[in-house]
């Protein structure tokens, strides 16, 4: 569904790598995770896949078409796209805000008006109760849920998502998570997810690509990366994780055994 081959990004005219020859093949349903430290490259990959960003070497694929080959404005507008800042318009209502990008598609009133319904519906933000008012009326989880709405509003087949829950409180970080999981599930969405959390990312995905100074250092799943990892940067991503669920498991034993 989304292939990336050899794909490099330079910002200093190839003085130094943004990307270096990333490799990546995401199949169609899939949720992969993208992690790695701030400045390792994993949000320009990202855009470059709908050309926010323009790859200076290599192809990108999505579709089995090259993206290089296809208006990026249409390329952008079936692509759903999620971020931390949620940028949901402050002059548009809710139904107004998720209805954004069918209204660019030259949607009929009434083909936007039933799939906005069903987008809010999915992410438990019911048109009737939610579709007036306006973002500010929101908490900062029901902004991002009508964020994802919005994304899933023109029924795209690939979502793109960087750190779409980082700004959340922890408890409705982790339900929204929950949530957008089951939604990808039953939608058959294949979705790249960036984030910096490893445990998110254990949690969450199909599979986890581990990128370090803009190389794709190790691409397994949850269980490949703990129990097998290529590399000790990879090694020291896991093990954080890996010595929480130990304090945790111990913890949860020591309360169990007092009398």
């Amino acid at each position: 569904m989304i292939e990336l081959r050899n794909v490099s990004k330079s910002y200093d005219n190839g003085a130094t790598l943004a990307v270096a020859g990333v490799n990546l093949k995401i199949e169609k349903g899939e949720l992969l995770g993208l992690i790695g430290e701030s400045g390792c490259g994993k949000t320009t990959t990202l855009k470059m896949i709908n050309r926010l960003e323009e790859a200076d070497a290599g192809q990108i694929f999505v579709g089995g078409r090259d993206v290089m080959d296809r208006n990026p404005q249409a390329l952008r507008r079936n692509t759903g796209y999620v971020f931390q800042g949620i940028g949901l318009f402050p002059h548009y209502t809710v139904m107004e805000n998720v209805a954004a990008v069918p209204r660019l598609l030259q949607w009929t009133r009434e083909e936007t008006d039933r799939r906005c319904r069903e987008a809010l519906e999915l992410v438990g933000l019911p048109a009737e109760e939610y579709g007036e008012r306006n973002p500010m009326q929101l908490s900062g989880g029901q902004q991002q849920r009508v964020g994802v709405a919005r994304a899933l509003a023109a029924s795209p087949e690939v979502v793109l998502m960087d750190e779409p829950f980082g700004a959340l409180d922890p408890v409705t970080r982790g339900q929204l998570r929950d949530e957008f999981r089951a939604i990808q599930r039953k939608l058959d969405l294949t979705v790249i997810l960036v984030t910096h959390d490893m445990m998110e990312a254990l949690l969450l995905a199909d599979r986890i690509a581990v990128m370090k100074e803009g190389e794709v250092l190790q691409v397994g799943t949850a269980h490949e990366l703990l129990m097998e990892p290529e590399h000790g940067y990879v090694s020291e991503m896991v093990e954080m994780p890996r010595q929480e669920a130990v304090r945790l498991d111990r913890l949860i034993r020591e309360e169990s055994a007092r009398p």
